[in-house]
């Protein structure tokens, strides 16, 4: 049976892709954690790896999708928009691949989510103000196929994006 808490989902343009981690990748992105810019020569020497071997995971870790980008990293705040929300839309069901198209298009957009319950997409994002967020709320409600949204402002971020404790596991 494989360990569910070992693979990571990543959900990218309607595809589903499973990408099992095992001890040695997770050793890998725990360093990485903890230097993200550690070259891979010292890295390997660190871990005790050939460098190829590091080297041929960190690809195999990009190219099945369970890295995110290295833009990631970079703070909305840093590029001047410090305002951060949720946007819950709901959807006219028949156009939700368009509203999807149209939301990829709008730069802060930050993530989109389909949860489960009465909300269709649960979209964060970024602004420069709340003016601005006004602003963004209602580009997103004029997509095609949105129908109603609601957003909600952060007042704080108190547990930022995290994995390191999974990659304990």
């Amino acid at each position: 049976m494989v360990d569910l808490t070992s693979l990571v989902l990543e959900l990218s343009q309607g595809v589903v892709t499973l990408q099992e981690l095992d001890a040695t990748d997770r050793r890998i992105l725990a360093a990485l954690d903890e230097d993200p810019r550690v070259p891979i020569m010292v890295l390997a020497q660190k871990l005790h790896l050939a460098r190829g071997t590091v080297q041929s995971r960190l690809e195999r870790m990009t190219a099945s999708g369970a890295l995110r980008p290295n833009s990631s990293r970079v703070l909305p705040s840093a590029l001047g928009r410090g305002v951060a929300a949720a946007v819950s839309a709901e959807l006219d069901q028949s156009h939700l691949n368009e509203a999807i198209a149209a939301l990829r298009e709008i730069p802060e957009v930050l993530e989109c989510h389909a949860p489960a319950g009465d909300t269709d997409l649960i979209i964060r994002v970024v602004a420069k103000s709340p003016d601005d967020l006004y602003r963004v709320s209602e580009e997103i409600r004029l997509c095609p196929g949105i129908v109603r949204t609601s957003t909600s402002m952060f007042l704080r971020e108190v547990i930022p994006y995290r994995t390191t404790g999974l990659l304990a596991e």
